[in-house]
């Protein structure tokens, strides 16, 4: 198997930053061939992740970033997302399926990140995200 190619992007915390997501990914897929499928699973993903982290994590600050570092072999696509803010705890975020949160308007990001990846791990408090995934070809 040959060595893994990386990719880096880093993004100011603005909501226009967001529409680098996707030329982002279709970089990714270019290198690996991954699918159309695995391509719309990741690209959501990791829009959600980098979202959150200029909203929740950086506070929309202008002078913190986000970091996205991908890894990319063969099989695996691994995604490090990490923050400049203060962290939290994903597990005490309420559940997005239970009937008293079905008609709120935020909530859902991390249930799909979780529901999409085939792997994640959350660590340094909160400010960074560890997603990967298995791909097809």
């Amino acid at each position: 198997m040959p060595s893994p190619d990386k990719e880096k992007l880093v993004l100011k915390s603005s909501f226009e930053e967001i529409e680098r997501v996707e030329p982002f990914v279709k970089k990714l897929q270019k290198k690996s061939s991954f699918d159309d499928d695995d391509f719309s699973r990741i690209l959501l993903v990791l829009t959600e992740a980098v979202n959150n982290a200029i909203i929740h994590g950086n506070r929309q600050n202008p002078n913190k970033k986000v970091f996205v570092d991908a890894s990319l072999s063969d099989e695996v696509l691994k995604i490090t997302i990490r923050d400049e803010g203060e962290g939290f705890d994903p597990d005490s975020l309420a559940d997005p399926l239970k009937e008293e949160n079905l008609l709120k308007e935020g909530g859902r990001g991390v249930y799909l990140i979780k529901h999409y990846t085939d792997d994640h791990q959350f660590s340094k408090n909160g400010t960074e995200l560890m997603i990967s995934f298995s791909l097809d070809k």
